[in-house]
Parts: structure tokens; sequence; C-alpha cells
């Protein structure tokens, strides 16, 4: 893992920060009612983290697998703009919001938990995985968060960029 004060460098850089859903925005459990309506519960720390973000001229976004008229919901009330879900392939979508948005890798920041995301943790300026996360992951990211998916993760690496620029 990357000295402190290389991790500071990295995200003094950030314009951009994506993030994963499941496990990173969330604890990672999919609840359904008897009606078959699905839940997920998300931190409210990691939500005003977001809008202090936004407000500081750093953007937020996301790129989930799977697709959730929740995660859209929750995107709308945060004003993400950049929602992407039902992927495949991450990466597709990571390199279309690089390439539209005009930054280059050392301007992105991603958070990840699953196998799913190492391609597009293997490109970003800073990589970040919540203390959850799957082995493989944590072996790769510059940063493993102290709280787990849904506990404040988000919320613990945007308080790091932001405090990386003052």
């Amino acid at each position: 893992m990357p000295s402190k004060k290389n991790i500071s460098s990295k995200l003094r850089t950030i314009k951009l920060l994506l993030l994963d859903v499941d496990g990173v925005m969330t604890d990672g459990g999919i609840y359904y009612s008897n009606r078959g309506d699905e839940f997920k519960k998300f931190n409210i720390k990691d939500g005003y983290g977001i809008m202090k973000l936004r407000r500081s001229g750093i953007q937020a976004g996301i790129i989930t697998g799977r697709i959730s008229n929740i995660v859209s919901r929750r995107a709308a009330d945060l004003e993400i703009k950049e929602v992407h879900q039902n992927l495949d392939n991450k990466l597709a979508a990571y390199e279309s919001i690089k390439q539209r948005l005009h930054l280059m890798d050392a301007e992105i920041a991603y958070i990840g938990d699953d196998e799913f995301d190492l391609e597009v943790l293997a490109e970003v300026g800073f990589s970040a995985a919540p203390a959850d996360a799957v082995t493989a992951v944590r072996k790769k990211v510059d940063y493993i968060c102290k709280v787990k998916g849904g506990e404040g993760a988000v919320r613990e690496i945007i308080d790091m960029i932001l405090d990386s620029k003052k």
C-alpha cells in the first residue's frame, strides 16, 4: 500500500469519485419483502459526504453491475448525474465517462469491493475498498477503509479527498 504522503498526493488530483453500490454505498445486503419489494440501506453520512464533495466542485458517479430503481432514486436525491447500472463490463463504462468528461486516470478515484471492480480499480488514479472487500480487491487498492461498506466507507474517502485539497 502507498505511503500516507503518496496517498495525499494522489488524492489532490481527484476531480471525480466513482462508486460501486452493493458493498460500497450499502452493506451489500439485498432485502426483499413478502411482496417482492427490494430494499437497500444507504448510509446518511456517506450521502452528506457526497453533497460536500459536489459543493467543493468534485463530481461523483456510480458504476454498478445490478440495476435497481432504488439506486436511481438515491442518485437523484444526491444529484449524482453519472449513473451507470446493469453492467457486465464496468471498465467500458469507466472509459466512456473518462472520455466524455475529458479526465485523465489520475483525476479519478474509485471505491469497489469485489472482483467485478478490479479492472476499474487498476486504471484509476486512486483506488479504495471498504474494510470488508474481498481479499483480491484489498490486495490491489491504494487504500483500505477502516469501516465496512454501507457503514461510512464512502465518507471516509470523501473526507480524505477534501482534506488533501486544503
